[in-house]
């Protein structure tokens, strides 16, 4: 399955919707996307994932070194729109409390 992903500047972050299957075989065309935003570490990033309809650790993978980079410059990734299947993966892995998954974000 294709993924479909749309993303656009805004004041201070950028807001990403991806929609699809994430997972070994799609995760590199939204790391094309993500890589070159937090390689610039001036915006947060809002991952809607509303219309994801599996995730694998791939995609995990890819969510942590997102993380990772985005950390060094004191922005934040948050996980939007998770629905309560892929959302037991952030809870089982503990990267819920690592990133703003489904929390309220100011100025969307």
């Amino acid at each position: 399955m294709n993924l479909n992903i749309e993303s656009i500047e805004k004041e201070g972050f950028y807001a990403i919707k991806v929609a699809g299957e994430l997972d070994v075989a799609t995760v590199p065309e939204l790391q094309e996307v993500l890589i070159p935003i937090r390689q610039l570490g001036t915006h947060d990033i809002h991952l809607h994932i509303d219309d994801v309809t599996y995730m694998d650790s791939t995609g995990l993978g890819l969510f942590v070194g997102t993380l990772k980079e985005l950390n060094k410059n004191n922005k934040e990734l948050y996980v939007l729109g998770v629905n309560s299947r892929i959302e037991r993966l952030f809870d089982i892995t503990g990267l819920k409390d690592l990133m703003h998954v489904n929390q309220p974000v100011e100025g969307v």
